[in-house]
This record gives structure tokens, C-alpha cells and sequence, in this order.
């Protein structure tokens, strides 16, 4: 046989086996714990039956309110007949993480996690790699190589207050005022919760410090609290509801849930970007859990998040809709990145969805100041830099 003869033998049969390598999964049997695209599982279709077969998934520490998570997840349920169970929805990335290690082999185990880029060395080992049908569009730097874990959504720090406040808070250094005493709070321990430390950078930038030199602002803490300004509490929705709080530090794409959430109690909540810090975060990280126990429902919600469909959500889906294939009903409703969109965050997928034109329009719940300084991003290792001095310094504030 001639050289030309065996190469060309040699193609053809690499075609006849990735034909056959391709159509196996939609005819056999497939692991979900090992797929690592939907392409394993022979297609969408395919990936979304068998997420429905499983009929479950575990989420935890994932408010309804928090990235507008609550939308996507009446979405996986209503379209797709997914139960959501979600634990510890005020939890932090260090409780995911440990969630993962102290559940083993139980139904309760988390099948994703949400967490801030500077957890994911914490959990080595413990993740799936899985490629999203999106994966192109997502930033080489926010992702790792192998689909073990990918960015999802990012946002800045905001400052939201009780109106009732007075005089309204303007800027971060305006808090150290005896009127709001009682009243001041962040987002949880700064070393365990991503949006409390960068909340930390945030305030160490507005009093002279950097992203470089966060030590100002563990100064301005300490002297808050001694003064009985800053109070140790969770700043979330259950803390406020119950008055443990008036002003916080949060995630301008919170802001909108926390609005939304106040005025179901009879209040109402302002939201504005501080005017002497403006901090923004590094994206929090999607991973599947690799002993997920539902492992195809896990991937299922992933391909979810990362959809830019501008499309249907939960409440919208007709009968019609719901009686479409699989596939055609995932082409339907609103992507996981819109989502994200719509209550205030910016998704990863942003540039590509620009380019493409399928983003939607952001809610606009948050007042600019005019003379708001530029934006300032902490790098992952000049976070590691942070979490290791607030290890010891944040108890003694």
C-alpha cells in the first residue's frame, strides 16, 4: 500500500470511529460522574434526561436573592422538572468547600459550588472537569484548563442603608459617625467570605490604603467597632429584617434582591457605590462536585448558568413550551448569564454576549456618584496576601 492509500485508510477509519465514539452514548450507557461535556452524553438532549431522571439538585450557600439565583432556579425546576434543594443559603465558600469533604456519600452532599476565586485551591481534588457548551467565550484566565472550575459572574462593591438612616451615608470614611452606631455590618468573616474580604479592600482603599496594603483598612474596622459603629453580624436579609443592622457592604448585584426583599418587610432600602472606594471582585467560581450525587443534574445546571439565551423564565413557559424537546425547550428560556444580568452582576460570557447582542438590560437600582474614582480589581494573590493577615488580625478588631 502506498503512503497516499495509508494515510488516507488511516483517516477514514479515524472518521468511522469518531462516528461510532460519538453516537455510542445516545444508544449505551452513560456515567454522568465522567462526562465531561454534554457531547458525552451523546448531546443536550441527552444530558437533560437524564438530569430529569435524577430529578434533584443540591445547592448550598446560593440565595435565592443573591445574582438573581432565584430566577434560575425556578427555571431548572419548571422547565426542566429539576427539585432544587438548597442548604445553608448564607452560608460562605469555606463552608462549601468543607460541606463537600464532611458529606461524603451523602444524599445531602452539594452536586455545585459558588465560591470566591480565592477558595478554589481549597478545593483541590474535589472537583469534575466539565466544558460547558460556552466554554469558548469564557476568559482564559478565569477558567481552568481543564473545566475543573470557570468563573461565572463578577461585580463591585456597593453601600446599601435603611432610608431611615441619618444623614445618608455617602462614602465608606463618612460611617465613622456617632449617629450610626449599631448600624454598620458586612457580609460575614473576610476570611471565609469572598464578598467580605474584598468588602475589606474596598475600605482600606477609601482610607489611603491599596489593594497592595489593606492594613488602613483593617485599622478603620478596629476603630469603628470600638466605637460601637461596626457590629459583628451577618449583614444579611434575616439580620435587617430584625433591625441587627441598617448599613452594609454587598455586591451591587444584590442590591436589587435586597430592595426587593426590605420593601416585603415595610422598608426601604437605597443602594449606592461608595464615593471615596470603588472595589471590584474577582469572578466567583462555578465547579461540579466530583462525587456529586446528582452528577448529570449538576452539569445540567452548569450548561444553565452559562447559556447567553435571552429567552423565557419560569413564569412565562406555557404548556406548549413545556411539551417542546429538550433541547428546544434549553433554547428557550433565559440563560443562566442574563440571569446574572438582570439582577445587577456582570456574567463572564459579557464580551462575547455584547458581541453577539443577546445580552439583556441591567436593572438600574444604584446611584453613581459623579466624582466616583476609577475601579481597582485585587488580584488572587494579592487576596492570599489579605486572607493570610486577616487570619490573625481580624479577631483582635
Amino acid at each position: 500500500m502506498s503512503k497516499k492509500l495509508r494515510v488516507l485508510s488511516g483517516a477514514i477509519g479515524m472518521v468511522l470511529a469518531t462516528t461510532a465514539l460519538a453516537a455510542l452514548p445516545a444508544n449505551a450507557a452513560v456515567d454522568p460522574s465522567k462526562a465531561t461535556s454534554a457531547a458525552s452524553f451523546g448531546g443536550l438532549d441527552n444530558l437533560i434526561k437524564a438530569a430529569k431522571k435524577e430529578g434533584t439538585l443540591n445547592l448550598i450557600a446560593t440565595p435565592r436573592d443573591w445574582a438573581n439565583y432565584g430566577d434560575a432556579m425556578d427555571i431548572m425546576t419548571k422547565a426542566f422538572g429539576i427539585k432544587i434543594v438548597s442548604d445553608n443559603p448564607d452560608g460562605s465558600s469555606a463552608q462549601e468547600i468543607e460541606a463537600i469533604k464532611t458529606t461524603k456519600n451523602m444524599a445531602k452532599m452539594p452536586d455545585v459550588v459558588d465560591i470566591g476565586l480565592s477558595h478554589v485551591a481549597e478545593g483541590a481534588g474535589l472537583f469534575a472537569n466539565y466544558r460547558v457548551q460556552n466554554w469558548g467565550d469564557i476568559p482564559r484566565q478565569w477558567k481552568d484548563t481543564n473545566g475543573n472550575w470557570y468563573g461565572g459572574y463578577t461585580g463591585s462593591i456597593a453601600m446599601c442603608y435603611d432610608s431611615s438612616v441619618s444623614p445618608a451615608p455617602t462614602s465608606i470614611a463618612s460611617l465613622d459617625n456617632a449617629a450610626y452606631k449599631g448600624m454598620f455590618a458586612i457580609q460575614g468573616d473576610p476570611t471565609a467570605a469572598q464578598q467580605a474580604l474584598i468588602s475589606v479592600f474596598a475600605v482600606a482603599v477609601a482610607k489611603g490604603g491599596s489593594v497592595k496594603n489593606i492594613q488602613p483598612g483593617i485599622d478603620f474596622f478596629h476603630n469603628l467597632k470600638s466605637k460601637g459603629i461596626f457590629v459583628s453580624v451577618t449583614a444579611n436579609a434575616t439580620a435587617f429584617a430584625t433591625g441587627a443592622f441598617k448599613i452594609s457592604l454587598t455586591w451591587d448585584y444584590n442590591a436589587p434582591g435586597f430592595i426587593a426583599q426590605a420593601a416585603s418587610i415595610g422598608k426601604t432600602v437605597k443602594c449606592t457605590y461608595p464615593s471615596d472606594a470603588n472595589v471590584a471582585g474577582t469572578p466567583y467560581v462555578l465547579a461540579i462536585n466530583k462525587t456529586a450525587p446528582h452528577p448529570a443534574a449538576a452539569r445540567l445546571w452548569e450548561e444553565l448558568m452559562f447559556s447567553q439565551v435571552n429567552g423565557k423564565l419560569a413564569a412565562d413557559l406555557t404548556a406548549a413550551d413545556l411539551a417542546l424537546a429538550p433541547s428546544a425547550l434549553f433554547a428557550l428560556v433565559m440563560g443562566g448569564q442574563n440571569v446574572y444580568i438582570s439582577g445587577g452582576a456582570s456574567p463572564i460570557t459579557g464580551p462575547a454576549m455584547k458581541a453577539k447582542k443577546t445580552a439583556v438590560s441591567p436593572p438600574k437600582v444604584l446611584t453613581v456618584p459623579a466624582n466616583l474614582p476609577g475601579s481597582v480589581l485585587p488580584s488572587l494573590a494579592q487576596q492570599n496576601v489579605a486572607s493570610s493577615l486577616l487570619k490573625t488580625a481580624w479577631p483582635k478588631i
